[in-house]
């Protein structure tokens, strides 16, 4: 069993290899970058989803408000008048508006938190993909680096490699440079 689990991640490890070579980082960090601006996109939609069914909530309690306001007024007109069975009908009426009031500004304060919430995160989200863009733009733009590995002992030129003595050397003059009265 343990052999094959070696095997197997050995497999796995080969063929990552093979996809991280086949890979363009550039290409991919667009299509990261491309991918972020569509999730900000939909957090947009989102979010004016939100402004309108606050509106809508809005609209909706300021009706009810209205309708309640008539209510009482017909209410004491029906007082006034001693047509208590008609009166039973509006305090049933006011009762059933009074929850439905209740159920609106519970679901308006709701809306109104996640509108906050989302609000607050896209612009997190807005930020971090304008650093990305930003920090993408230098990496694309930088010219490549002949697509060489730094493990290759052989990618440093020879005439930019300096000897031990070449350093025991420069480093005697620095050293007589700043003692020297």
């Amino acid at each position: 069993m343990a052999l094959i689990n070696r095997i197997s991640r050995l497999f796995k490890a080969d063929f990552n290899a093979v996809l991280d070579e086949i890979e363009e980082p550039g290409l991919l960090l667009r299509q990261a970058i491309r991918d972020m601006a569509d999730e900000l996109q939909c957090a947009d939609e989102r979010i004016g989803m939100r402004v309108r069914r606050e509106q809508e909530l809005r609209s909706r309690i300021a009706d009810i408000e209205s309708s309640a306001a008539d209510t009482d007024e017909q209410l004491d007109l029906c007082f006034r008048s001693g047509k208590d069975e008609l009166a039973k009908g509006l305090v049933r009426k006011k009762l059933e508006t009074g929850r439905l009031q209740k159920r609106l500004r519970s679901e308006f304060n709701d809306n109104a938190t996640s509108l906050d919430v989302e609000r607050r995160q896209a612009d997190e989200h807005r930020q971090v993909l304008d650093s990305l863009r930003q920090k993408a733009a230098l990496f694309i733009d930088r010219p490549a680096v002949n697509a060489v590995s730094l493990d290759d002992p052989d990618w440093f030129p020879r005439d930019l490699c300096v000897s031990d003595d070449e350093v025991e050397i420069a480093f005697l003059h620095e050293k007589d440079a700043r003692t020297a009265p």
